[in-house]
């Protein structure tokens, strides 16, 4: 096997190990503790009925896990190798370091993202409920994001009332983040975002709605999935991970709110976040 195969099939390997490491850590935590009792009554249970599905689930998300990691990886990897065996010329180094820097970049983005979201699988984030204010976590998200809206030519703005939520700060922090940037990414130049927090219904609502590319209709069953991405080379060019309305859900569960997704192909998209204690996985 040549040195570039080997190399490949460790990052595969690796890549796959994490991803059932997660997967491993997330089922423990949420297998159902009990008696004796209860372990045969489960035991009765048709052996594919209790194995199957979360076999097949398991498998589903370590081959995702593998294939998301495995492309930073490979390419970093084959970038420092060139550079390494003297194939770039010298004034090319500056071009290909920018192109291992902006890798490095994507995958520590994608595993902050895969932690963050194996963390909210096993309960082991925002255990600390507070009041929130919604429409100032807007604003200092909007603000936070302000550079990369200017550098996609979109203008955001945020707007509403001062609304309060009993609900983790972080969490509703990284929803409204994750929100937004997508918002911003599926845009279109002179495209624009906005946020908006009220009430509605007497339930406590935060909206993000953009005028950017929207979404097909047969797409909108699955844009809450891990790793789905509609536009996969868009995705990949902008720094998307492919779980951030994945994250956006599992938060919104944590606070047992809604989320209700509408777009419109070509005339843009809204996401809402309905604070009124019915949701939740």
């Amino acid at each position: 096997m040549k040195r570039g195969q080997i190399k490949y099939s460790v990052l595969s390997a690796a890549a796959a190990v994490f991803g059932t490491v997660l997967w491993s850590r997330r089922q423990r935590r949420q297998a159902p503790s009990g008696d004796s009792g209860d372990a045969e009554a489960a035991a009765v249970l048709p052996a594919a009925a209790s194995r199957e599905e979360p076999e097949k689930m398991r498998r589903e998300f370590s081959a995702n896990v593998s294939h998301e990691l495995k492309t930073p990886i490979t390419s970093i990897s084959g970038y420092a190798e060139m550079m390494m065996t003297g194939m770039v010329k010298r004034d090319d180094v500056p071009k290909l370091s920018e192109k291992i820097y902006n890798e490095s970049q994507r995958l520590i983005a994608l595993i902050d993202d895969i932690i963050r979201l194996s963390r909210l699988d096993e309960g082991s984030v925002g255990n600390h409920a507070a009041e929130v204010n919604l429409l100032a976590a807007s604003r200092r998200v909007a603000d936070r994001l302000e550079h990369k809206a200017e550098s996609f030519r979109v203008c955001v703005t945020v707007s509403g009332e001062d609304v309060m939520i009993l609900g983790d700060e972080q969490l509703v922090d990284e929803m409204i983040a994750n929100l937004c940037d997508n918002a911003i990414k599926y845009n279109r130049p002179g495209g624009r975002v906005c946020i908006w927090v009220g009430r509605r219904g007497g339930a406590p609502y935060l909206t993000v709605s953009d005028d950017g590319i929207g979404i097909e209709p047969e797409h909108m069953e699955r844009i809450f999935e891990r790793f789905y991405r509609i536009d996969k080379s868009r995705s990949r060019e902008t720094g998307g991970t492919g779980l951030g309305l994945s994250i956006v859900k599992h938060s919104a569960a944590w606070h047992k709110a809604t989320v209700k997704a509408e777009s419109t192909p070509g005339k843009g998209t809204r996401i809402s976040v309905i604070f009124d204690g019915k949701g939740g996985e």
